[in-house]
């Protein structure tokens, strides 16, 4: 039976990334616990994805709840425009402690794609703000995906992204191949020679692309990208709003490869899943070029609820969490078992390739031809799966308990088999 609020509501809601004239109506959720999302009519799913992969710590964390409970009753807000609360500050030291090199610095904002403008703000003014004209464009990849707003937008993938619809609106950057292989080194070698002068900026997602199809790539790729940025004195910008926080094994993918980018987005797992926060953490280079007796050279940006106590607050709970529990060797227990199983999709018709990293597993098909078909039997058989385009993928809570990996994992197997 349709709840009483659902029947209400929905007429005016608007579904994300969704064809609301043939999209079938989205699911009425009641609570949730662990890695399961209970439905209203009685239904329970085990969460094969975290929520769009921000409940690393799985949901309802006691912890989590009690430190936003705890800070209602303090201060849910104040504005950090001339203020600063307790929440906020103790946040942005423990960031600028946990993430290597001298990224010391913290921009909040409160969404992924905020981060990322943010940081292309950051990056373009700290050319200007040093008299170097011209440096407005920036290098991203093909597979890449970093938001919906408009600025990256620009920066996706402009052919197998979602954004193409917009090309005549969004500013023109350069999207090429990773440099991973012997033709796209020299692609990428020859186009810094041509263009280094007009960036102001690259912009990648480290170890694995997530929206743009969970495309992997290695460490020696990041390494690359770090020494053609020193090379060409450019700034190298890592978006790490899917892949931090123990999503691929490391507390930030940038530990794996030793590599300090200039900026370093954070967001989705930051909160464990609970209110929207995100961070642009800058390097002692690029604060020092902002730091100046001229008003103009301030990064002019401040979203309303910027540090919004209450988020800072899950944030810091969060940290305690992966402080006191084990939560890296358990992505590394996680990518170790979708790799096995998962592995048994290898040869099906159709697969074009399983890997794992972390706590991500993918089962690649050359095509998925009914999606919602397909979304549909997931929830038939228990399971929150949500395939997009040839991608069928989990990325659980990194607290999930085996039998209910072991639920996903079957799942997967047996309705692609």
């Amino acid at each position: 039976m349709t709840p009483d609020w659902f029947e209400r509501g929905f007429p005016h809601i608007w579904l994300p990334y969704t064809q609301m004239k043939t999209t079938p109506a989205p699911l009425a959720a009641a609570r949730t616990q662990g890695s399961r999302i209970t439905l209203a009519d009685g239904r329970e799913l085990v969460d094969g994805i975290g929520s769009w992969w921000t409940a690393v710590h799985g949901y309802n964390h006691p912890h989590i709840v009690e430190a936003i409970q705890k800070q209602a009753h303090i201060m849910p807000h104040v504005m950090l425009g001339g203020l600063l609360h307790e929440q906020a500050a103790t946040l942005a030291a423990r960031l600028a402690a946990l993430l290597p090199g001298d990224l010391t610095r913290v921009f909040f904002s409160d969404s992924g794609s905020v981060a990322v403008e943010v940081a292309m703000k950051m990056a373009t003014q700290y050319w200007l703000n040093r008299a170097i004209r011209g440096r407005t464009k920036f290098l991203a990849f093909k597979g890449g995906y970093h938001g919906d707003t408009i600025a990256t937008m620009a920066v996706c993938d402009p052919e197998e992204g979602m954004h193409s619809l917009f090309t005549g609106l969004l500013p023109e950057h350069h999207v090429i191949d990773l440099p991973r292989d012997e033709r796209s080194i020299a692609t990428f070698d020859a186009f810094l020679e041509k263009h280094a002068d007009e960036l102001a900026g690259v912009l990648v997602e480290p170890l694995v692309q997530g929206a743009g199809g969970m495309i992997f790539h290695d460490e020696q790729t990041l390494r690359r990208l770090r020494a053609a940025a020193d090379k060409y004195d450019l700034l190298l910008i890592f978006d790490e709003i899917f892949t931090g926080f123990g999503r691929t094994g490391t507390m930030f993918a940038c530990e794996a490869a030793e590599v300090v980018p200039d900026i370093i987005t954070l967001g989705k797992g930051l909160t464990g899943g609970t209110l929207p926060l995100a961070a642009t953490v800058a390097s002692r280079k690029i604060f020092d070029a902002f730091w100046s007796d001229d008003p103009s050279h301030a990064l002019m940006h401040g979203p309303t609820y910027m540090g919004n106590a209450l988020a800072c607050a899950a944030a810091n709970a969060s940290l305690d969490l992966f402080e006191n529990e084990p939560r890296l060797r358990q992505a590394a227990d996680i990518g170790e078992f979708l790799g096995k199983k998962l592995g048994q999709c290898l040869g099906l018709p159709h697969v074009v390739d399983v890997r794992s990293r972390g706590a991500i597993g993918v089962v690649e098909l050359d095509s998925i031809a009914d999606l919602h078909a397909l979304k549909r039997r997931f929830v038939e058989a228990g399971v929150w799966v949500r395939p997009f385009r040839n991608i069928v993928y989990l990325t659980p809570a990194l607290t999930i308990g085996e039998g209910d990996l072991e639920k996903l994992t079957d799942t997967v197997v047996k309705i692609l088999r």
